[in-house]
């Protein structure tokens, strides 16, 4: 219950900062979403 409430609350905040960073450099776009990936994937198998 823990790690499930923490990523609910962090969930957005991660959003908003990527979103951010690709207005800034729109060339990052790429890494974060590979980021974004790899850790919801990692996530669904742990669990």
């Amino acid at each position: 219950m823990n790690i499930h409430l923490t990523i609910l609350t962090i969930g957005p905040l991660a959003a908003l900062i990527a979103g951010i960073l690709i207005l800034v450099m729109p060339k990052l776009l790429n890494y974060i979403v590979a980021i974004y990936l790899i850790l919801i994937g990692l996530l669904g198998l742990l669990r």
